[in-house]
């Protein structure tokens, strides 16, 4: 069978430009690919390319977080005027099925692993479902690698993205992993499976993509352990937790972790409390970083604002507090309840979501109202704390203290941020696959 599998473009947010929508290919259509092998699969990334509505296929394959949700919506009716088949899936498809599935011929909800193969059988025979999900948890074996030969590496800036484990043993309100459709068990691939796709990948520096690195900490040594030989660069996103494992800190530094992505979300307690992330204590963080940043790591900070303890002070507090611990990269977001969630289900209740255009369901529109301070001041507070971390004089003020990390700090901060318009332009003209290369030399040397 011809199937078309396409990832529907993205809503950029102010600060972002095509080197995020092209950081990376989808690992979820590519292990689709992957077990379609044996068909004749197509994948369309629209960051990249445009969709053909014209081309023939038997089935069309969409990939749906929210704030797509109406562009798949688009694709779908396109496609299905011309009489073909559209199944979606994916984090917003799998969290609210009854709200979705009117879109679509099928719905696949939950691990591909586990419904695709019963909807290629069923279409096979005729007799096609609306509805497929995973009967079973999905076990660490199960997991079906991405087909990396597949990707068109000049569209991306990396090819590199690695996933280690599926799901997170946290449940922190505002996250998909709250809402019921994901309340399974976090689960680690074997080793070899992951050492394989690192061999596959073909380079020695690797984006560990997982919600939580160390949700198994025993797994997480034993992994480490094992590339040890391999001499790789890596990143990874891990709980603030990590702070209370020094030797498995170390074991990151020895093995060629670069930095970490942590889920700061705020300075203040009662903040943290009203959304259930129990795992972070505000008053251990400068223990977290001092223990982070004297290995010579640097620090992904993930920062969440409009949680019902911030006002306006908020912003202000927290840019003085990333740049007094010198915190090497910022991700902000605003508050952002996604349907299924149980923050979702909260503000519902409270009558406080204003606006349902899930277009502004990226973190960067505030779309609902906030407790202790205007929308308009959540909305101008994101973008004035944005700039201001981003300006020169807070790059340089934030600038790490490990000398070897200084040339990627400076390469993020300028190149991706601060004038990531002017190297967008460059990839257009050298390709995005190029200028990964060469920054990924020039900060690591591979």
């Amino acid at each position: 069978m011809k199937i078309l599998l396409i990832q529907p473009r993205m809503n950029k947010r102010p600060m972002d430009t095509a080197l995020k929508a092209q950081m990376a290919p989808s690992l979820a259509l590519l292990t689709i690919a992957n077990i379609l092998r044996g068909h004749d699969v197509t994948i369309i990334n629209e960051n990249i390319e445009s969709t053909d509505f014209n081309q023939q296929a038997d089935i069309i394959g969409i990939t749906v977080t929210v704030d797509v949700m109406p562009r798949a919506a688009e694709i779908s009716r396109r496609f299905r005027d011309k009489g073909i088949f559209v199944v979606a899936g994916g984090i917003h498809i799998t969290a609210n099925p009854e709200d979705t599935e009117a879109y679509f011929d099928a719905v696949c909800l939950g691990a591909a692993e586990k419904t695709w193969p019963a909807l290629i059988n069923d279409f096979r025979k005729g007799c096609p479902q609306k509805r497929y999900a995973c009967d079973d948890d999905l076990t660490g074996d199960g997991v079906v690698s991405p087909a990396y030969d597949l990707i068109e590496r000049s569209g991306y800036l990396y090819v590199n993205v690695v996933s280690t484990s599926r799901g997170c043993p946290y449940r922190c309100s505002f996250c998909y992993n709250s809402a019921e459709a994901f309340r399974t068990s976090y689960i680690n691939r074997p080793v070899a499976d992951v050492v394989a796709d690192i061999q596959a990948i073909g380079t020695k520096h690797v984006m560990f993509i997982d919600d939580n690195f160390i949700g198994n900490p025993a797994w997480t040594r034993e992994f480490l352990n094992a590339i040890a030989p391999m001499g790789l660069k890596w990143n990874a996103a891990v709980s603030s937790n990590i702070a209370a494992m020094p030797e498995l800190l170390d074991l990151m530094k020895e093995t060629g972790c670069q930095s970490l992505f942590i889920g700061f979300e705020s300075l203040n307690s009662e903040s943290l409390k009203s959304v259930n992330k129990k795992q972070n204590s505000v008053e251990k963080y400068e223990n977290l970083i001092d223990e982070i940043h004297k290995r010579g790591i640097m620090i992904n900070a993930s920062f969440v604002f409009g949680l019902d303890g911030d006002d306006r002070t908020m912003f202000k507090t927290t840019l003085d507090w990333i740049v007094k611990n010198r915190i090497e990269t910022i991700t902000s977001h605003i508050l952002t309840p996604f349907p299924g969630t149980k923050l979702y289900e909260e503000l519902c209740a409270q009558n406080r979501i204003i606006d349902f255009n899930l277009e502004k369901y990226n973190t960067a529109h505030v779309v609902y109202l906030p407790k202790s301070m205007s929308a308009k001041e959540l909305y101008d507070g994101y973008i004035w704390i944005y700039k201001e971390l981003y300006s020169f004089r807070n790059i340089i003020k934030r600038m790490p203290k490990a000398k070897n990390q200084r040339i990627p700090f400076l390469a993020f901060n300028f190149l991706y941020r601060k004038y990531g318009r002017f190297t967008e332009k460059l990839c257009r003209l050298i390709s995005f696959n190029n200028i990964g290369r060469f920054a990924r030399f020039i900060s690591y040397k591979i």
